[in-house]
């Protein structure tokens, strides 16, 4: 029965945010347990570091689509707590991998990054569909904040086990990510069924007890309820893929898709995954002995989320977005003109300028990439473009992965940043040339915006 099921709002919120604490880790976990693991298994190629760090984000990929689709049919609580079970199998079989087993951590690691895709989805799903309306917006900032701090957890966790011997080192951190995942899995035993899921599936009268947990106002339960029905019956007009393409809807899906690419080809990844490589190749200190650094990257990166959490609606999103990829590009681009003018600089200014970008990075593009996209697709065509844009981001995720030690092992690495540099600057240009600004608008507001742009282009 639902009424077993009774919690807090309080804890539900907790265990929403614990999904990001969670998917967080395991998106941070490599940086640290990387230069143990080239050590105990004498890794030297780039290609495989690259698919080694990169292959969580080629199964993120199909996770995040997959649990789209099974969770409107078998409901958002039973896909987490799935989710829940492949974090710990996955996170315990990477730190069983046999010796010298590349292609098996690879196949776990792409098994991983699964559940990885699907939190990514499920997770911020679950908390908007149990919120009141006036906390949904808040979210998009409040789960980033939480998928950096599972970061800066996992780095953190690194360091603390950097003194264990080098093959239980990266093990053990492997590994520990099975902890989070199994008290996730507790956590959510407790919680009941999204009450959007109950709606659709005509079990009003649990999710109207849901909803009596949930809201002080008794009063206003059945209009949510109604107001649920009718976006029911919207989102269940067959829609085709080809209707992104369509000139009513074709501007607002290239910004939003766009924007999505923009934040991972920019390189930002490239620093958590493997700032302390970076940071031996720019100073000769082993990375094994470098982990500070990812924990500074983390700290910058919880602050900078809780900045955004301040500004979001006291600044336009293009001036937020413009500020931040102009400095990112800026901060890319300096040590590459730097290294020619002064070929004697310190060698770990790169560092200092990498930590500006990612100071900038942490309150601008980051979060914003997601408000953007829950605001500006057409609610007709809201659950497709918003996989599209979600897959063209895990796309960009796992190709900075997989090539940025290809490209240093071939060229400096001022020159990759600088390249990754320029990127940011275009997106920048893609900002202002293609983005509406959507602060403030009413998500109808910002359709006909979409509709009158695509009546330009049709016409000229």
């Amino acid at each position: 029965m639902v009424k077993e099921k009774k919690v807090s709002h309080k804890f539900i919120y907790f265990f929403g945010a614990f999904g990001g604490i969670l998917f967080g880790y395991d998106i941070g976990v490599m940086t640290g347990a990387l230069p143990f693991l080239q050590q105990d298994w004498g890794l030297d190629n780039a290609a495989t570091i690259g698919w080694i760090t990169s292959s969580i984000m080629l199964g993120a990929i199909f996770g995040g689509a997959l649990a789209g689709q099974l969770s409107d049919r078998f409901g958002r609580r039973k896909m987490i707590l799935a989710t829940s079970v492949i974090f710990v199998i996955g996170s315990i079989l990477s730190g069983m991998a046999p010796p010298d087993g590349s292609l098996f951590l690879i196949l776990v690691r792409v098994f991983l990054g699964l559940a990885v895709g699907a939190a990514s989805a499920l997770v911020p799903a679950y908390m908007s569909e149990m919120a009141p309306a006036h906390l949904r917006g808040r979210l998009s900032g409040i789960n980033q904040t939480m998928i950096v701090s599972g970061m800066l957890l996992s780095y953190i966790v690194d360091f603390l086990l950097s003194g264990l011997p080098t093959t239980i080192a990266w093990r053990s951190m492997l590994a520990m990510a099975a902890v989070p995942a199994v008290i996730l899995f507790i956590g959510v035993l407790r919680l009941p069924e999204s009450p959007r899921f109950l709606i659709k599936n005509n079990k009003l009268d649990e999710a109207r007890t849901v909803l009596g947990y949930l809201r002080p106002n008794k009063k206003a339960i059945d209009a949510e309820i109604k107001e649920i029905q009718e976006s029911s019956k919207q989102e269940k007009q067959n829609v085709s893929w080809g209707a992104l393409l369509d000139s009513k809807y074709r501007y607002l899906v290239i910004a939003g898709v766009g924007v999505a690419a923009f934040q991972q080809f920019q390189g930002a990844n490239a620093i958590f995954y493997y700032i302390p490589l970076i940071v031996e190749q720019a100073t000769g200190q082993a990375a094994s002995s470098a982990l500070l650094w990812p924990i500074i990257q983390g700290i910058i990166l919880v602050i900078g989320s809780l900045v955004f959490l301040v500004i979001a609606d006291k600044f336009k999103r293009r001036t937020l977005l413009t500020l931040g990829g102009t400095v990112m590009g800026l901060s890319f681009i300096f040590p590459a003109i730097l290294n020619v003018l002064v070929p004697n600089a310190d060698p770990m200014l790169i560092v200092v300028f990498l930590s500006i970008y990612v100071a900038f990075y942490s309150f601008t593009w980051a979060p914003l990439t997601w408000v953007i996209v829950g605001e500006i697709f057409p609610l007709l065509i809201r659950g497709r473009a918003s996989g599209l844009a979600s897959s063209f981001n895990w796309i960009g995720s796992f190709l900075v992965g997989l090539l940025f030690p290809i490209m240093t092992a071939s060229m400096a690495q001022e020159a990759v940043f600088a390249i990754f540099g320029v990127i940011c600057l275009l997106g920048v240009a893609f900002i202002r040339i293609r983005v509406p600004e959507t602060m403030g608008r009413t998500l109808e507001e910002i359709e006909k915006i979409g509709e009158r742009k695509g009546l330009e282009k049709k016409g000229a």
